[in-house]
């Protein structure tokens, strides 16, 4: 029964007439492939018409039924290789491509890999087109066999090649790709001297050659292609040629030992070095050829000389003199061996380091570069200055002064390199000396710088012994009358010079503390005073600690000066002479007095003689009448007051008066005058003068005291006979005090002590100043025990005064020596089954102190507790079981310690090497215990696939391994007893067995008795991919029907492939990848059916694409698919639809009849049916003013009027249903 739908139709009538339509428009459908850009692959060398393989679709979906699409490649195919093809099924128009047949040119990836196609596809109607590329990818295939290059190779081998050493390597090439490029080495011809690698092409020696047995192998190595063996094909495999050349072993190379020596410098032709030289080898490769120097004598001075005719020892001479000068720390000599084989052996460069005697432990070298040292002026003779030092200290070392100048004031010991004053010294001469130090090698020279010190041992020096000067009296206090200088040749303080006047009584002059200017303290007085004074002017140093002083004369006389007046002895005279007076008579006498004494005094009238009756005599002072009194006008006057005046030339009397009364009476001359006591006065300053002139300057004898050195030194009664010093005594430290006294003062009382004699090795200094004895340089009673040194100690007076005492100084020991073992190593070998309690080797050893120092015992410190030592013999033994495999050797540390009782004990070691001979008590054992290895089925016979490897820790024969199997897999397997090389001999097969469980044995050559142990080998066959082929479809796509109301689970179709594999191989899987039915249907992966998984609907879709693919279970699983195509069969399952479920058409009223109204469309979804739909009115049109075309559904009017007034909506109801 069909189906059917209803739609409403309202109906409005107009007034006014109208009308509505629709026009359709078609449109052209585009046409494109599914994708721009397609992969494909197919093998080269493939037949004609084989199509391309893409796991995608190819091709265009068509759009139109009436589509009719071709493909063209217009472009990438320039060898004309390919063509173009369409297959249409469904909806899809599929674009195969394949190879063109005929005589056409045959794909070879090898050449050409891959190609890029472009296609054209063209509808014939509509003249659409459309392009897509094609990459093309040519797939390999095993068309090539694997080629040698070179195909002949050659190789020397020496007959002491190592087993397992790899020898040679071969190579082949094979142009395919991926597996059908692999390819196995293997040798033609069974060999077990010699093994290759299956892949690499190594190969390598697995047996022992001889030389002697056979000197060439010619071998044959195949390169075979891995798929011969799959395909059982000839003609996929090449060889080439391996020539194996065996020489005669030169197996070991010159050994060089070298002992270098120390020749002493009386040696007239020393040798400076013994070189052994050892070779292992026999016969003439074991003999040495040559020993030379090949580097580090470029002036070709030393050679190697043998000791005897063929000696392997050798010595290193000179052949000329050396060059030392230049190689001041020696020569680096390289030598290198040579031994006779064919060819010969060079040893490894040996350097050998040669020095002269002189030179064992370097040139000499001064400690310093320059020596700076302070000396005191008052060193006496002997007194040391420094101590030079070179270094390192040569037994036969000397020292000595560059220049023979320096000798004059220094001394060097040759032997210490102490220097000591030889004269004095003095800074006045020279602040500084500079002596240069040799060794008298002349090799090594250094500076030494003495600075004089600055001591007061000058005294100052008047530059002249007496001083004279004249002083005028009366001059003013303070004025310079002489000035002394004294000069110290010292400086600083020490030549500070100041001045005293040393007279006991006081005199009237001071000197100047500073400059030496002597002034006078008093005013001076010629006619009161000394006239003549006599100073003893001193100058004084400031030097410590005492000052020096000398002493000079200074005479100084007193100038008289005309510093007196004259006075008269009478004044105011009153003088009565007769008129008649006769001319020339005395009158009276003037009388002055000058106490200057230097000049006469002079008279003279100064005034009241206008008559000039007067005459006065200038030099006795004497009044005479010159004119006569009685005539002219002198006889009118009777009164004459005379003014006289007395001068010494310089100074003049104040004028006196004469009062001359001339009377009648002849009377004598009478004089009356003031007395001025004049005379009494000088009479008594004169006589005073008198008594100061007369006194005269004591002596001063206390001088002598303090200048005179009158005694010498005297050492003290303490000074011991000896004394006793330990030898470890340091540098510096304090001996003795030794006391001396000088009654003396000053420096005629100051001491300074020196060890003038008995110390040859300089070991003793004693301190200038205090006495004291110092230890000054290292003492060692093993190299002198008893010194006497001769003590002398100096004043410093001048003249100098000494006095000497014999200190006799024992050496005491000192626990200052290690105990020194006779050997600097001690070695030894034992077997390892030596019996506890075995004594095997004495240490001794010597100390050189005495008593409890020098007594040593020994002791093990360290190593293991397997041995012990007598601690009083030294002798060493065996405590334990000894095993050389777990220690093959034993370094004890040795001690020997002294036993001192009051310092701390010194203990000396050295190493005891133990060595111990093997015995053969260990088996060999693997490493490791057991094995795994894994092989592939298709390995070539002859290949080894591993190597066993059993260590053995004994020595010897004992240590020496032969191998062997115990199970050899049923004759699969072979190990060389040699090299330990496992061995496939028989071919393998997965298929057949899978592992095999071998055991190993490993054996070694000890006498009497051969130990052994064995190992289990597990080897695992991997299986090898023989899947030669993929699973074949018959056709490309596949059609299956299925109708759409199929319930969940209906088969639909069966796809089928076949694999000419065998086995797994041969066993197919099936599964769906890809499609619009991807989810929708199922595959049963063993039987290939398809089965529906989802309700179907034809309506929603009515076709279905899958991509079925079909995979072997090879090891390497192969896979082919094939496109299905599945259409869903159409089932009358859907009523008609109109295309609106509503219509609201209008007419006009009154319209007459057929006039159309509105065209109803329906659509059936089902298939065809709507080609068989017809139209009826079903309700709504009672009085039939409506009609419908049964076929068209267009709706028209009846031949009944409308009235809109009665009726102006009407409502139709249209049913459509297909027809039965």
């Amino acid at each position: 029964m069909g189906r059917h739908s209803a739609a409403l139709l309202v109906l409005f009538l107009q007034l006014f007439s109208g009308c509505t339509g629709s026009q359709r428009f078609a449109r052209a459908a585009s046409m494109q492939f599914t994708h721009s850009v397609y992969n494909a692959t197919i093998y080269e060398n493939s037949a004609a018409k084989t199509y391309l393989e893409s796991h995608t679709k190819m091709g265009i979906y068509v759009a139109d039924p009436t589509w009719e699409i071709r493909y063209k490649i217009v472009s990438g195919d320039n060898e004309n290789l390919f063509k173009a093809e369409d297959y249409l099924l469904g909806d899809f128009s599929f674009m195969r491509i394949r190879t063109k047949g005929g005589s056409t040119a045959i794909l070879n990836r090898e050449v050409k890999d891959h190609y890029m196609l472009t296609v054209k596809a063209s509808e014939r109607s509509t003249n659409l087109e459309c392009r897509t590329r094609v990459k093309v990818q040519v797939l390999d295939t095993n068309d090539l066999r694997p080629l040698f290059s070179p195909t002949s190779y050659s190789i020397s081998l020496p007959e002491n090649t190592a087993i397992r050493a790899s020898v040679a390597k071969v190579t082949a090439t094979d142009a395919d790709i991926g597996t059908n490029g692999e390819y196995y080495y293997s040798f033609r011809e069974w060999t077990d001297m010699f093994a290759v690698h299956p892949t690499s092409g190594v190969v390598t020696l697995t047996g022992k050659l001889d030389y002697s047995e056979t000197k060439l192998y010619e071998l044959e190595i195949l390169a075979v292609d891995r798929g011969m063996k799959l395909y059982g094909s000839s003609g996929f495999s090449s060889m080439a040629k391996l020539t194996v050349r065996v020489e005669q072993a030169n197996e070991h190379a010159p050994v060089i030992t070298a002992v270098t020596l120390s020749p002493s410098d009386a040696d007239y032709d020393p040798t400076y070095a013994v070189v052994t030289v050892e070779d292992k080898d026999q016969g003439p490769n074991g003999e040495i050829s040559s020993l030379i120097v090949v580097a580090g004598d470029p002036l070709q001075q030393f050679k190697a000389v043998r000791s005897s005719p063929g000696s392997k020892e050798y010595k290193i001479k000179a052949v000329k003199e050396v060059d030392w000068d230049s190689q001041p720390f020696g020569y680096n000599l390289t030598l290198q061996a040579k031994d006779k084989g064919n060819p010969p052996q060079f040893s490894s460069a040996k350097l050998v380091h040669i020095t002269s005697a002189e030179f064992q432990k370097g040139p000499p070298v001064f400690e310093k570069a320059v020596y700076r040292v302070n000396l005191s002026e008052f060193a006496p003779l002997h007194t040391p200055v420094t101590m030079v030092t070179a270094v390192p200290r040569y037994p036969h070392q000397k020292y000595a002064f560059k220049h023979s100048s320096d000798k004059n004031k220094f001394s060097i010991n040759p032997d210490t390199g102490l220097i000591t004053t030889s004269g004095p010294i003095n800074a006045d001469i020279s602040s500084k000396f500079e002596l240069e130090v040799i060794t008298a090698d002349k090799k090594a020279a250094t500076k030494v710088v003495v600075d004089v010190t600055d001591v007061n041992n000058n005294a100052p020096e008047f530059q002249q012994t007496s001083y004279k000067a004249i002083v005028d009296e009366n001059v003013p206090i303070g004025t310079s009358v002489v000035e002394v200088r004294a000069t110290d040749l010292d400086k600083g303080e020490n030549g500070y010079v100041t001045y005293s006047i040393t007279n006991l009584s006081p005199q009237p002059f001071v000197i100047d503390y500073f400059s030496g200017v002597v002034s006078t303290s008093e005013v001076l007085d010629y006619e009161l005073m000394p006239r003549i004074y006599n100073l003893k002017v001193r100058a004084s140093d400031w030097g410590s600690p005492f000052r020096r002083e000398v002493e000079a004369s200074v005479t100084i006389t007193l100038n008289n000066l005309n510093d007196n007046k004259p006075l008269f002895e009478n004044i105011d005279c009153e003088v009565t002479v007769p008129r008649d007076h006769g001319v020339g008579e005395q009158i009276t006498t003037a009388s002055a007095i000058d106490a200057d004494e230097l000049q006469l005094v002079r008279y003279y009238i100064k005034s009241g003689n206008d008559l000039d009756l007067f005459e006065m005599n200038p030099n006795s002072g004497l009044l005479s009448l010159k004119r006569t009194l009685s005539e002219g006008e002198a006889a009118k006057v009777s009164f004459h007051s005379l003014q006289v005046v007395a001068t010494d030339g310089e100074h003049e009397t104040q004028p006196t008066s004469m009062n001359i009364t001339v009377i009648t009476a002849r009377k004598p001359v009478q004089v009356k005058c003031v007395e001025t006591g004049v005379a009494t006065m000088l009479a008594e300053k004169l006589l005073q003068g008198s008594k100061i002139h007369t006194q005269s300057e004591p002596e001063d004898i206390f001088m002598d005291i303090y200048s005179v050195n009158r005694y010498s030194p005297l050492f003290d009664d303490s000074f011991p006979g000896f004394v006793e010093v330990k030898e470890d005594l340091p540098v510096g430290a304090r001996i003795i005090h030794l006391g001396a006294t000088d009654p003396d003062s000053g420096f005629n009382g100051k001491l300074v002590y020196v060890i003038s004699g008995g110390d040859a090795e300089s070991r003793f200094i004693i301190d200038m100043e205090t006495g004291w004895l110092l230890v000054y340089s290292p003492l060692d009673r093993e190299t002198t025990d008893h010194y006497t040194l001769n003590i002398t100690v100096y004043d410093l007076g001048i003249p100098q005064k000494s006095s000497s005492r014999l200190l006799d100084v024992k050496i005491l020991d000192a626990n200052d020596n290690s105990p020194q073992f006779l050997q600097e190593s001690y070695a030894v070998e034992i077997s390892e089954s030596t019996p506890v309690g075995t004594e095997i080797i004495q240490v001794e050893s010597t100390d050189k102190d005495q008593g409890d120092n020098g007594i040593v015992k020994y002791s093990i410190l360290a190593g293991t507790d397997h041995f012990a030592i007598n601690e009083l013999t030294g002798v060493v033994t065996v405590t334990k079981p000894l095993d050389r495999e777990r220690y093959p050797f034993y370094v004890l540390k040795i001690s020997a310690q002294d036993q001192a009782a009051s310092e701390p004990q010194l203990v000396s070691t050295v190493p005891l090497k133990i060595t111990l001979e093997d015995v053969n008590d260990n088996p060999p054992k693997f490493v490791p215990p057991n094995y795994r290895v894994k092989v592939r089925e298709d390995l070539p016979i002859g290949t080894v696939i591993m190597w066993l490897e059993a260590h053995d820790p004994d020595v010897g024969p004992s240590s020496q391994v032969r191998y062997s199997l115990i199970d050899n897999g049923d004759g699969h397997f072979e190990v060389d007893k040699l090299s330990g090389a496992l061995r496939i001999v028989q071919n393998l097969d997965y298929e057949t067995k899978q592992v095999y469980n071998l055991t190993a044995k490993a054996k070694d050559k000890g006498k009497p008795i051969s130990l052994s142990s064995t190992c289990f080998i597990e080897v695992e066959v991997v299986d090898v991919n023989e899947n030669l082929y993929r699973p074949l479809f018959r056709s490309f796509v596949e059609k299956g029907f299925i109708k759409e109301d199929a319930l969940i689970g209906t088969s639909v179709m069966t796809v089928s492939a076949e694999d000419e594999d065998s086995g797994r191989d041969g066993e197919i899987r099936y599964s769906i990848r890809d499609g619009s039915g991807l989810g929708v249907f199922a595959i049963d992966e063993e039987t290939g059916v398809i089965r529906t998984q989802e309700l179907l609907d034809h309506e929603t879709t009515p076709h279905y694409w899958l991509t079925v693919y079909a995979m072997d279970r090879g090891v390497v699983p192969l896979s082919a698919f094939v496109e299905v195509y599945i259409e869903v069969q159409d089932v009358n399952d859907n009523a008609p639809q109109t295309s609106e479920p509503v219509y609201y058409p209008s007419v006009m009223e009154n319209s007459p009849k057929d006039v159309s109204i509105i065209q109803i469309n329906a659509a059936d979804p089902d298939s065809k049916a709507s080609d068989k739909l017809s139209y009826r009115i079903t309700s709504g049109n009672p009085q039939g003013f409506f009609a419908i075309n049964s076929k068209t559904g267009l709706v028209t009017t009846t031949s009944r009027k409308l009235d809109r007034e009665q009726q102006d909506e009407h409502i139709l109801e249209d049913i459509k249903h297909p027809e039965s």
